[in-house]
């Protein structure tokens, strides 16, 4: 080749012969043959003959792997641990419906959830169950308990990057108060004012004392930059209802309703003013019945749940379960207003049959409830004697009321004892009203129980039942709440439809003390004023405590939420520490 040749014409007289490249080929493959005869085929039957030192040598790098992988597990122990991750979507099973995203209109319990997650409120209850600050950086009780001054923080912002301003306190309070929103607030709200004092602070004043009123600033806050324009009359319709937004720890994405479950899709707020949570999303997912949620649960479909009781079905080695008091109680309230129940020898009767140990052994319930009020709530009130199961007793007090055993049944002026006893599908509830119908049953009453679901729309449990009054016995839970504040169970003015005095007690002590003891601010009085009603309650007994709410909380292991030492008020307290939930863990390292 002449290199002279410029560009790739000094490329054209090379030239190959397929002769020549045919020969070297087959001259190496016999040269490659020829010492694989040599090195390999000749030489494998010499393989038995050292065949103890080739297996010496190879246990001998298996034992140094094996070293290796040891030396260096033992050393990444010595400076790493395990410990939960950030990441990943929490999903929650709950039992109800979701018919708002709107927080002015939450009463089941996943639109509960979806609130105290998605709303940040100017108080709430911490880990500890203390009333403490969310929005709020402070608040002070002033003039004896009239008045309450909250300071708003100044770094809480709305997911839409908004920050948060007093207005928006002012207005949900006027949302709340006014009577076209139809909100569940506006009988708690329409005797307090409120009104903004500079730029950080609002001001609620009561005409009177009321000692609790700080409870009831956990109000969830409306963004009103948002709101402004929507008419309260078209504000449950709007589409702040189907797509809210907050300023809570989460931001709602997704609504996805289907036959099976409802599944409310949040994610992880970065700006989020306590810091952003450690999850990246949560997931509410609803089901209809206990039975859908437990399997959820061995599906892995749901990371925990707080609806369904331990059994052997699910409290097995795959799951942690926390159980939790709550500050509520399930009784059997006697509608006084029924002839069947007024009479308080009847009451008492009744009271005097109950087995309370039993009925709680047979519903798994493991506190006890004292009276009006849960354990420890007021001092003095556990001290009392609440309960002494006399069967024989139960059945002379029925003498003495004229109630006379006629064969199978008590008659009197030829009218038969019987009783309406209404409840609902919860199974404990359910059971406990059983037990309750059984016990009665065998003291000469005719008990006719009606077992209702609540989550029937076709039914409306709350207007055809609670509203109308329509049972002798009702056997339901009820929240107390953190403070002692009872006036709205049992005080007479609350006796009517729109009410909570489920038993329709009308007493003048009781209203009395009541009445005293909320415009009290000083525990040591205040106790006093409710230690005196407790005692004209156990006289009267308007109804009998069964069990103080216990919250029963099953998960996986890898998750981290409802810590063991956390106390919580109500269910959806949970969420307090929601910003620290995790579902994973992983290596971390070790801080020097």
């Amino acid at each position: 080749m002449d290199d002279k040749q410029p560009g790739w014409k000094k490329f054209q007289n090379l030239k190959f012969s397929s002769k020549d490249i045919a020969k070297s080929a087959r001259k190496a493959e016999a040269t490659t043959i020829r010492h694989a005869r040599k090195f390999i085929a000749r030489r494998i039957s010499n393989i038995y003959d050292v065949r103890r030192n080739i297996a010496i040598w190879m246990i001998g790098i298996a034992v140094l792997i094996v070293t290796i992988g040891l030396q260096q597990a033992w050393f990444r122990q010595s400076y790493t641990h395990t410990a939960p991750v950030s990441g990943g979507a929490y999903a929650e099973g709950i039992l109800g419906k979701v018919n708002s995203l709107n927080p002015l209109y939450a009463t089941t319990e996943p639109e509960k959830a979806m609130t105290r997650l998605v709303f940040s409120s100017l108080l709430q209850y911490d880990s500890a169950g203390v009333l403490g600050n969310d929005a709020a950086s402070s608040y002070r009780v002033e003039d004896g308990g009239k008045r309450v001054v909250v300071t708003l923080r100044p770094d809480v912002r709305w997911h839409d990057g908004t920050l948060m301003t007093v207005k928006d306190v002012v207005f949900t309070t006027e949302l709340m108060k006014n009577k076209a929103t139809r909100s569940q607030y506006e009988s708690q709200w329409s005797s307090i004012d409120v009104k903004q004092s500079g730029d950080r602070d609002i001001i609620f004043t009561l005409p009177a004392v009321y000692s609790a009123l700080p409870h009831v600033l956990t109000f969830p806050i409306l963004p009103e930059h948002i709101l402004r324009d929507v008419k309260p009359t078209e504000l449950r319709e709007s589409d702040f209802s189907r797509s809210p937004i907050g300023s809570g720890p989460f931001a709602f994405k997704l609504s996805q309703p289907d036959k099976e479950r409802h599944i409310i899709n949040l994610t992880a707020f970065e700006d989020y003013f306590r810091g952003s949570p450690r999850l990246e999303r949560f997931e509410i997912h609803t089901y209809t019945s206990r039975g859908e949620i437990k399997k959820a649960l061995h599906l892995g479909e749901i990371t925990a749940t707080g609806d369904i009781e331990t059994d052997k079905d699910i409290t097995d080695k795959r799951f942690d379960v926390v159980q939790k008091p709550l500050n509520s109680g399930v009784y059997a309230f006697f509608n006084m207003s029924q002839p069947s129940v007024s009479d308080v020898k009847v009451r008492r009767a009744l009271n005097s049959s109950l087995d309370i140990i039993k009925l709680r052994s047979q519903t798994r319930a493991k506190y006890p409830l004292s009276g009006p009020f849960v354990a420890g709530q007021v001092s003095g009130v556990d001290d009392l004697n609440w309960q002494t199961y006399d069967k024989q007793a139960a059945e002379k007090l029925l003498d003495e009321a004229g109630w006379k055993l006629d064969g199978e049944f008590r008659k009197k002026d030829n009218q038969t004892l019987t009783m309406s006893v209404v409840t609902t599908n919860d199974p404990k509830i359910e059971r406990a009203a059983r037990f309750i119908a059984d016990t009665w049953k065998g003291i000469g009453a005719k008990v006719d129980l009606n077992v209702v679901d609540p989550n029937d729309a076709s039914r409306d449990f709350t207007q055809n039942t609670i509203q109308a009054r329509a049972y002798d016995v009702l056997i339901h839970e009820i929240s107390i709440g953190a403070d002692p504040d009872v006036y709205a169970f049992w005080h007479s003015s609350q006796a009517n439809s729109r009410g909570l005095n489920l038993s329709m007690y009308k007493g003048g002590l009781s209203d009395d003390a009541l009445t005293s003891a909320r415009s009290r601010i000083e525990t040591p009085l205040r106790d006093a004023k409710y230690l005196a009603f407790a005692k004209q309650w156990q006289r009267d007994i308007p109804a009998i405590g069964l069990y103080q709410t216990q919250m029963t909380y099953i998960g996986y292991p890898s998750a981290r939420s409802l810590a063991k030492n956390q106390q919580l008020v109500s269910s959806v307290d949970r969420y307090s520490t929601a910003i620290h939930w995790t579902t994973a863990t992983g290596d971390v390292y070790n801080t020097p």
